[in-house]
């Protein structure tokens, strides 16, 4: 498969792919703060809640570095504090930032304050290495319960949004499943939506599924449900961006009216995230909180005006999918069927 260097440590700085100028161009930025990754976060030069984590954990670890080439600070957790509040900032929605940013914290308060910067990088290098084994794993677990394939013909899987190798450390969570699915069948065809407003399924998953030679047919958003009335789709899986203790799932806008779509006419709605993804401490989908984006991206098309001037726009970048919705979540760990509250907590072995 295609390898996207998405967010990476590169001779001493974080190099990102600018996921703005996909599909027309291939674009690296280079960032030597935690501010500046927060930024590019911000501004989504990166995407993808795992893809999210990793980045916010090689910001960590740049602003470790820039602080200590003025000298150890005489308190890495209070030096460090303003540079973090702003990757935690960054984007409200994806668990996988915070659940980085707390797995690099206790790094700061350990050992020799000398290596501070070195041991956040090994971290942040370990959170990546890690990310691609899950998405590898929970791609095979979820290739094992799709569906058999429609007698004459490949097995049809729709997914929204991007939840491939760009928006992961590799390999992808429902791409990942998809890729794994391949790999089982030999062959299936994908129809991916467009993803609207910012366009990820248009400009990201069609390109990246092509660029590994996967038969992948584009339709707008308002099309998913004639194509499942005319049999065309056989199963659809997406990724999230946050997991309630209840199963709810956040995801992008869309996700909620796809999986609607799919229950009603009986095709299975599968869910593929890491365990980083899932927070307990969230009780239901009703407290996740839903990131709202800037008006120009609904009243805007490359940068030309296209709703009328004046108007107000409503412009949520995630909706919310209850887990009575969800067939299957897929994880590394495993695979919940039917997730709920008590079987959320035993995926943790609690």
């Amino acid at each position: 498969m295609t390898v996207f260097d998405v967010a990476v440590w590169r001779e001493g700085r974080v190099r990102m792919l600018d996921q703005r100028h996909l599909p027309g161009a291939e674009i690296y930025h280079h960032y030597d703060s935690a501010a500046e990754v927060a930024e590019a976060i911000r501004e989504m030069v990166v995407r993808g809640a795992p893809a999210i984590g990793c980045a916010a954990a090689f910001g960590v670890a740049v602003e470790a570095f820039r602080l200590a080439r003025s000298g150890l600070p005489d308190s890495w957790t209070e030096a460090m504090a303003p540079g973090l509040a702003r990757l935690r900032d960054s984007r409200p929605t994806a668990v996988n930032l915070v659940w980085a940013l707390e797995r690099m914290a206790p790094l700061l308060r350990s050992g020799d304050p000398a290596r501070v910067p070195e041991r956040l990088l090994q971290e942040a290098e370990a959170i990546r290495a890690e990310d691609i084994a899950s998405c590898q794993a929970m791609g095979a677990a979820g290739a094992a319960i799709l569906p058999a394939a429609p007698e004459g013909r490949p097995l049809a899987i729709m997914t929204h949004c991007n939840a491939g190798a760009l928006a992961t450390a590799g390999y992808g969570t429902a791409l990942g499943v998809i890729r794994a699915a391949r790999e089982r069948l030999g062959q299936v065809v994908v129809y991916a939506t467009e993803t609207r407003p910012y366009l990820q399924g248009a400009r990201l998953t069609a390109w990246e599924l092509v660029q590994d030679g996967f038969e992948v047919t584009l339709m707008t958003d308002s099309m998913a449900g004639h194509a499942m009335s005319r049999g065309l789709v056989d199963v659809v899986v997406v990724g999230a961006d946050r997991v309630a203790a209840n199963g709810d799932v956040a995801n992008k806008i869309g996700t909620y009216g796809h999986a609607v779509l799919a229950r009603r006419h009986g095709i299975p709605f599968l869910v593929a995230c890491p365990l980083s993804t899932i927070d307990l401490a969230t009780p239901t989908g009703a407290q996740i909180p839903i990131e709202e984006r800037v008006a120009a991206e609904v009243t805007h098309f490359a940068g030309h005006r296209v709703a009328a001037q004046g108007v107000r726009v409503f412009n949520p970048a995630f909706d919310v999918t209850p887990a009575e919705l969800v067939s299957a979540l897929v994880t590394e760990r495993g695979v919940v069927q039917v997730p709920d509250a008590l079987r959320m907590r035993a995926l943790f072995g609690s």
